[in-house]
């Protein structure tokens, strides 16, 4: 029996949005310099800014939090969040982190160097901004089907094989301090990474003896994906497939405010003791003590609850299924999306939403900023403006693909949230013909300037008869 999908959780406790009219918001944007970050979150209706850190904790999760255990060293919470990362994930080691960016800069001290390469697959902001920061390069070996939006690949988070060997082939293991594969895909449109592609990756790592890491921020989801759409694996459990992928790396970080369903937190797992060790010193000193890197005792308890929970089917269904539901709206719109739907976020394809602004005028963020006037709602550009400009040469990095992401938040809003949502974004795309010009850039940081750019309009010309 088919049957319409229903949400398997029921709402205990409500927050107010408030409304805005069109003239507020063309006013409060123009105040925030044309960049989404800097309104304050009254000003927004609908948020789908970030799914870090935004959705809602279950019942269980906030009960766990009465019995947090607030100790400096040896915390109770801490014991527990640790047994759950190696039950879950198979590593030996674990360090906690305030969040994945703090778990990047931990590890990252310890592995890279000046003059490294580290290759993946289209690196997250982050990631590539502590490689960066470090004097070192990314290079992004994502297959190439990732970046047309409308051919249908269940996995084009993969990394291609092909690009990779080239990369481990040309330079030594002494320039490559590890590779590193971010599941789901978050750059190239939350697309997963199939199980037979993280083998061969390994294999691959294996032959030339380089670490293979996992960014682990959507690790959940991606084994959904592999459950749904990779053959042999569909009778498997979440915990069992997501078992099997760690079995063949050699450590991870993770953001755990997107798939440890809490508000705050990350951590570091190995499986290399020396690493973890020399880990330990740089936790200790950016962090905390090595047994609660910046996390509460109340927030360890939180996160040891939300991954189990985020590894089961039931919860991994409702969730997906929801962002799926948005862009099935939107498909049937027309409204050009990355194909198939990731995980954790639609996103629109500004190069053929709006190809008549021109891509130095920052298209994707043009249409984000649109999306905020007509409807409140907050997207982010995954653009121009987030790549930054190239290290050397201080010109744009112009990526192949310039998305708006809708990163729907766990557990919070609802279908009629959804529908609301693209019936804003019908609307833009049915007057997409008089949108000629987009922003300037009058301030912007040396790296990672997306959270802090400054912009203006870039006014219209008036048509002369």
């Amino acid at each position: 029996m088919n049957l319409p999908y229903a949400e398997p959780y029921k709402t205990k406790m409500v927050e107010y949005i408030r409304p805005s009219t069109i003239q507020e918001r063309k006013r409060w944007i123009k105040e925030a310099d044309y960049n989404l970050f800097n309104l304050s979150s009254d000003k927004v209706f609908i948020d789908l800014l970030t799914d870090s850190g935004t959705g809602a904790m279950s019942d269980k999760q906030w009960a766990e939090m009465m019995v947090g255990d607030e100790s400096y060293a040896g915390s109770q919470s801490y014991l527990k969040l640790k047994e759950t990362v190696k039950r879950i994930t198979g590593f030996e080691h674990f360090l906690p982190t305030h969040q994945g960016r703090a778990a990047e800069n931990v590890l990252f001290s310890v592995l890279v160097h000046k003059c490294d390469i580290v290759p993946g697959n289209s690196h997250f902001d982050t990631t590539k901004g502590h490689i960066e920061f470090r004097k070192a390069s990314v290079v992004d070996c994502t297959i190439d089907e990732a970046f047309d939006t409308t051919t249908y690949h269940p996995f084009k988070g993969n990394v291609c094989l092909n690009k990779l060997e080239d990369v481990l082939s040309r330079n030594t293991k002494d320039r490559i301090p590890f590779v590193i594969v971010t599941i789901t895909c978050n750059s190239a449109g939350g697309q997963p990474v199939s199980m037979e592609n993280i083998k061969v990756v390994s294999g691959l790592c294996k032959k030339y003896k380089i670490p293979l890491l996992i960014d682990a921020a959507r690790f959940a989801e991606n084994a959904y994906f592999i459950k749904t759409r990779e053959a042999g694996y569909e009778n498997k459990s979440i915990k069992t497939i997501v078992k099997e992928f760690f079995s063949y790396t050699d450590g991870m970080t993770m953001s755990a405010k997107k798939d440890g369903l809490v508000n705050m937190g990350g951590f570091i797992a190995l499986n290399n003791e020396d690493v973890y060790k020399k880990a330990t010193v740089y936790n200790i000193m950016f962090e905390g003590f090595k047994t609660y890197g910046g996390l509460n005792g109340r927030d360890m308890g939180a996160l040891a609850v939300g991954l189990d929970e985020a590894t089961e089917f039931d919860y991994l269904h409702s969730r997906i299924k929801q962002v799926a539901f948005l862009g099935e709206q939107l498909v049937e719109y027309g409204v050009p999306v990355q194909q198939p739907f990731g995980g954790h976020a639609i996103f629109l394809d500004a190069n053929k939403f709006v190809p008549n602004i021109p891509r130095d005028e920052y298209r994707a963020q043009a249409l984000a900023i649109q999306l905020y006037i007509i409807g409140g709602i907050r997207g982010v550009e995954i653009g121009t403006i987030l790549a930054d400009r190239d290290p050397f040469t201080h010109k744009n990095r112009y990526p192949e693909l310039e998305l708006v992401r809708l990163a729907v938040p766990r557990r919070t809003y609802s279908l009629n949230h959804m529908r609301y949502v693209a019936a804003v974004i019908k609307a833009i795309y049915d007057t997409r013909s008089k949108a000629k010009r987009g922003y300037r850039i009058i301030d912007e940081a040396p790296i990672m300037r997306h959270f802090t750019v400054k912009l203006e309009k870039i006014k219209q010309e008036a048509v002369t008869i």
